[in-house]
């Protein structure tokens, strides 16, 4: 019976046999032709955005998936700068005009925005540059009224919200929600957003934040050089600064 379960060594030579006839195999598949279609129709979404979409201002090379939710009635709120990415099933909405005249959603340069993120704005949510959005990531800078338990929820409306600014450099992780309730929340830059993550109070630059409600699991400690554990390298930054 030990005889009969035992792994028989592989001999080296048949290895790197399996290893050419994977690497010739994978050589011989080609790309699926309609693949092609789902280009060009990206490719004509993304120029179609750039020439008749009326931005606040709107830098170069903007790749809109052909899915994407974004309408043209919002674009005067809209700021884009170069090389930014908005990709499939991703939901650009702005429920009515900010009373400050501002651009309500502002994207600098390098930004891309993951597949099925929803970013809803009355304010202002401003994602500074090479910030990375993972799949499904909802960014909000109010949310829905509840206080009068005597009125249905969907007849309330929503909150007076605040501003969110993420800076230069974060990646937000897969399902991560960032919502601020009032005030301005910043998370700060180089910063990483946990998956599934809840933030709704900022987070100071270069940190690792996870659960829900979202805490500092890990910083970076400008004294000793390197990442560590917990929020005191925060602390040591801000005694040095002072």
């Amino acid at each position: 019976m030990d005889r009969i379960c035992a792994a028989s060594p592989i001999p080296h030579d048949q290895t790197d046999e399996n290893k050419k006839s994977m690497n010739e195999s994978t050589r011989q598949t080609r790309e699926d032709p309609l693949r092609w279609i789902d280009r060009i129709a990206n490719k004509l979404r993304s120029l179609w955005a750039r020439w008749t979409y009326p931005f606040a201002s709107l830098g170069s090379d903007l790749q809109v998936h052909y899915s994407c939710d974004l309408k043209r009635s919002i674009a005067p709120y809209i700021k884009i700068g170069d090389s930014v990415l908005l990709d499939r099933e991703v939901w650009i909405n702005i429920p009515f005009a900010p009373e400050s005249g501002e651009p309500a959603i502002v994207f600098d340069e390098g930004c891309r925005v993951g597949r099925r993120c929803v970013i809803s704005a009355i304010n202002q949510i401003h994602f500074e540059r090479n910030v990375i959005l993972a799949p499904s990531v909802l960014v909000m800078d109010h949310n829905h009224a509840f206080e009068d338990v005597r009125v249905p929820i969907k007849d309330q409306g929503v909150t007076k919200g605040g501003m969110i600014r993420i800076e230069e450099g974060c990646w937000i992780g897969y399902g991560a929600a960032i919502v601020c309730g009032k005030g301005e929340l910043v998370i700060g830059s180089n910063s990483v957003i946990g998956a599934n993550a809840v933030v709704s109070r900022s987070i100071p630059p270069n940190s690792v934040v996870t659960g829900n409600p979202a805490r500092v699991v890990k910083q970076f400690d400008p004294v000793k050089g390197e990442w560590v554990l917990g929020s005191s390298a925060f602390a040591k930054a801000t005694a040095v600064r002072g």
